[in-house]
This record gives C-alpha cells, structure tokens and sequence, in this order.
C-alpha cells in the first residue's frame, strides 16, 4: 500500500498483494476487467481494496475456465455468476463429450493401424451429430419400405427408432459398430438385401395365414435346430434330413431357403450385431440356428 495517505496500490504492489504477476494484471485491466480506480502523478494505474476482491473473483472465474467476455459480464452485473456458471457447465459438458469421441476414434485408429483416408472418415461419421444419424437411418427405412403398403409396420417403426446414436462416453468398440454400420446402410447390395426381407415380409402379409405362423415356425426352429446342434449333427450330415422333414414337412424347400436367406444372412446378422453393441445389448440370440438351416437347405437344393 502507498504512503501518501491514499490507501491505494500500485499495479506493483497488487501483484504482490495476490501472487499474480504484473503482466497478468496489466492485460486484464487492460481488456476492461479491472480498471484503475485512480492515476498517480506521473500517469500510473492505481487500485483500492475493492479492485483486489474484484481481482481474486477475476482470477476465480478464469481459474474456471471462463472467457473474458463472460467475466466482464458478471463484474457488470449484467450476469449472475450463477448464470454464467450454468452456461459454461453446458459447454463443458460438450467439450467433455466430444474429447470423449475424440479419445474413442484414437484408439480405434491406433488399434486397427488406420490409413488417413480411414481415419479421416471414421473420425467424420463418428462426428456427425444425433439428427444426422437419425435421417440416415429414416432414409435407410424409407427406402426398404417404399410402396410396400402391406409390410409389417411394427418392423418399420422399430428399424426406424433403432439405436444410431454414440452413447455419451463411447467405447472404441461402440465407435467402431457406428462407423462399419454407417458404412453397411450405405451399401448397395446391402440395401438390396434388406430391400428384399421387406418384400418377402409384404407378401406373407399380403396372403391370408394362421395368426402367429412365423413365429411358431421360429420357435419350431430353434427347438428342432438346437437340438440337433447339442447332437452335434453337421447341416450336410444325413441325420440332417429328418431334422428338416421334422420342420418344413412337404414345403418347397428351394422356396424356404430364398425367404430364409432373406432375412438370416451374414450381412444382415453383422447388421444386428452392430446396434447391439450401439445399444450395449447382448448380441441377437438364434443366429446359429438360423444359419445350420441354411447350410442344410443349401446342402440339398440345387443351385439355381
């Protein structure tokens, strides 16, 4: 504190007075937030009691991590250090939830050796945001159901709702299924596959059949085909085909396979196994089922 009876400091004395260093305190005076009370007589910046509460709240705020700009705000009692606080919790919160996507595409490279071409568009889908992802799927949806008025439209709506999002602290994992399913709904052929399980499922639907067939036949499957696993029985083994007559009994067998394959194949399983892994759900159950009777029928019919 000065001796000439003021009671004021010098820029000198302030900064020995908080710790701060004096080129700190010069740049925030001069950016507005801590003006001189008062000027020497040979033109030095001087400061009183409250300028020092006002620069330990300075100093708090940006120990916080607040800009300038939002500091002046609250010295100019135009914000509440509430409301400044709030807001600042909100940007927080996304920095921390994109370093968290950042940290998680890292990994990802760094465990699958990626190219640049690789880390650059897993690191742009990865980023895309919750609305992006959604239309992607929408517009996946809509082009698998277009003009098939009779699919079942508890299909469509759960496909439709299904898990596109990054969850908010993802796992390398998580970020790997994102990017390989973007990639998949993006896939022609792909596209093509699942365009072609809807308009199986139209059909059925289409023509008059027992409530509740398919899912007897799925239950039917499973009990018969699991069995035959515990057995160890092979798909191309003889003991195969009393399995199968057990199953299908007179049905076109060629007919079965098409509309199996439709709706159980390695692409569509991986496709499930992916917004599993979004969701963080276990993996979808009966796939290896479905599979041993693929493999049977394709033991025993001939290709086309």
């Amino acid at each position: 504190m000065r001796e000439d009876g003021t009671g004021l400091l010098t820029i000198g004395e302030l900064a020995r007075a908080t710790g701060l260093t004096v080129r700190t305190i010069r740049y925030w005076s001069d950016e507005g937030a801590l003006p001189p009370v008062a000027r020497s007589p040979g033109g030095y910046r001087l400061y009183d009691a409250a300028s020092v509460a006002r620069l330990e709240l300075i100093r708090t705020l940006r120990e916080l991590g607040l800009g300038l700009d939002d500091v002046r705000t609250v010295l100019a009692g135009e914000r509440t250090v509430a409301e400044v606080a709030a807001a600042h919790v909100a940007a927080l919160d996304a920095q921390i939830s994109s370093l968290k996507v950042t940290r998680a595409v890292l990994s990802t490279v760094a465990r699958r050796g990626s190219s640049v071409e690789e880390t650059t568009l897993m690191n742009k889908l990865a980023r895309l945001s919750a609305a992006e992802r959604r239309r992607i799927m929408e517009e996946f949806v809509e082009e698998m159901f277009h003009g098939l008025d009779t699919a079942d439209p508890e299909i469509r709506e759960r496909m439709r709702r299904s898990a596109m999002d990054l969850p908010d602290d993802p796992t390398p994992e998580q970020v790997d299924a994102w990017v390989e399913l973007a990639e998949l709904l993006r896939d022609p052929d792909f596209r093509g596959q699942m365009r072609r399980a809807a308009e199986f499922n139209a059909a059925d639907r289409g023509h008059e059949s027992p409530a509740g067939a398919s899912m007897w036949f799925a239950r039917r499957l499973v009990q018969l085909v699991g069995q035959a696993l515990e057995r160890g029985v092979a798909p191309e083994a003889p003991e195969a085909d009393g399995v199968l007559r057990n199953l299908l009994g007179d049905a076109d067998r060629g007919a079965v396979l098409e509309r199996v394959q439709a709706s159980h194949n390695v692409r569509l399983a991986r496709y499930r196994e992916l917004l599993a892994t979004l969701k963080g759900t276990p993996a979808p159950a009966h796939e290896k089922e479905f599979a041993w009777l693929i493999a049977a029928l394709r033991a025993r019919v001939p290709a086309p």
